[in-house]
This record gives C-alpha cells, structure tokens and sequence, in this order.
C-alpha cells in the first residue's frame, strides 16, 4: 500500500469510518509501524479543532434500556441472574408437585358393556375414558371384503345414530358415557358405510348398557 493511501486510511481510522475488519488490521499495523502512527496523530491534531464547538458530555449509559427491551423489568445482571436462578427453582417444584399430583400413566377406560354373547364368534368391548368411547373388536373375523363393520348408539325410543365405522384399530371417539337403557349396536354395512343413515344390515352384536353401580 503506497503512502498516500496509508495516509487516507489513517483519516478514516481517526473518523471511524473504516469497517470494523479494516479497522482492526489498520491498528494491528499501526502497533509495528510507526510511520502510521505518526500519520494518525497528524489526523487528530488536525480536526481536534472541530470539537471546539461542543461541550463535553457524558456518554449516556444504553444498558437500562437495552434490558427494558430483553427483559420485563430492567435489573442489574447480577440480579436479573439471581431471578432466573429463582425462576428455575420455581419451575422445578412446579415440575415436581405436577408429577406427584398426575399420575404418569392415565387410567385405562372403563369397559361399559361387551356387544356379542359369551358364545358369540363375533365380540367388541365399549370402553369409555370419561371424554370418549372407544369400541374394540375382541373376537371373530374383519368384515368381509367390500364391508365394514359401523357402530351405533341407541337411545330409548329414538333412531340409532352412527358414531362411525370400525377399522382394524377398533374406534376412538369423543362422546359422552352412553346412560343405561342406551343400546350400542354394531351392524355389518357395504365399504363407506350405510348409505341411508340407519343400519341397513344385519346387527351382528349388541348390548343394553346397564345401570352403573352405585348410580
């Protein structure tokens, strides 16, 4: 690099306007060259003048408003780190009290009524969690290919609703607990379903949901 434009790099040093990888090899250079040293001194007495017009201030401190932004309330980092010590203990025994309290592992759902006889090839097992009915084939075959298996929910007196059909998982779905008198029904329907809203074939289980004990 000639001397001239050492010279113009000292200006900029002494500006600030050179970029910080710039900035940082110019000084590194200026440590072993004392030609660059002098060079920057020249800059400095030469626009020292431009700081007469203004009075001498006190750089402002940005911390304060640097934690108002990360933080919700500004504090001191020894502080703010005593908080986040605090914050940690709190959500441990928060942690802890939840895993004494709730138990790991949920209670399995209540079977409420067994559809198909005890001598019956063909069993599902109603089950209910207290949010949903889950219904299980238990024994027998799949439907027969180009058939499903639906289920349904009979009030006294009323239509049998569909709850949907029953795959090789069984169904899963969120309904109320049946009360007793209801009657859970499965009926053997073409692939998708029935096409009218009602069973249109054969019942092949059922149960009448009993009365629950102590209710």
């Amino acid at each position: 690099m000639s001397e001239e434009e050492d010279r113009i790099k000292a200006g900029e040093y002494v500006l600030g306007t050179l970029p910080l990888d710039e900035r940082e090899d110019f000084a590194r250079r200026m440590a072993r060259d004392a030609r660059l040293e002098r060079a920057v001194g020249d800059w400095q007495n030469a626009l020292e003048h431009l700081n007469d017009e203004f009075a001498p201030a006190k750089a402002p401190s940005l911390m304060p408003q640097i934690e108002a932004r990360l933080f919700p309330r500004p504090a001191g980092r020894l502080k703010r780190f005593g908080g986040w010590l605090g914050g940690i203990a709190v959500a441990g025994a928060v942690s802890m009290a939840l895993l004494l309290v709730v138990p790991q592992n949920p209670p399995p759902a209540e079977v409420v009524a067994t559809l198909g006889g005890a001598e019956s090839a063909l069993q599902f097992e109603a089950r209910h969690d207290g949010q949903r009915l889950q219904l299980v084939q238990v024994a027998g075959t799949a439907a027969p290919e180009g058939q499903t298996y639906e289920f349904w929910a009979i009030a006294p007196g009323a239509a049998p609703v569909s709850l949907g059909l029953i795959g090789t998982a069984g169904l899963d779905v969120e309904y109320p607990r049946p009360p007793a008198g209801w009657v859970l029904a499965v009926s053997l329907e073409p692939a998708g379903g029935s096409p009218t809203g009602a069973p249109t074939g054969p019942v092949v289980a059922a149960a009448e949901l009993p009365a629950v004990d102590g209710g």
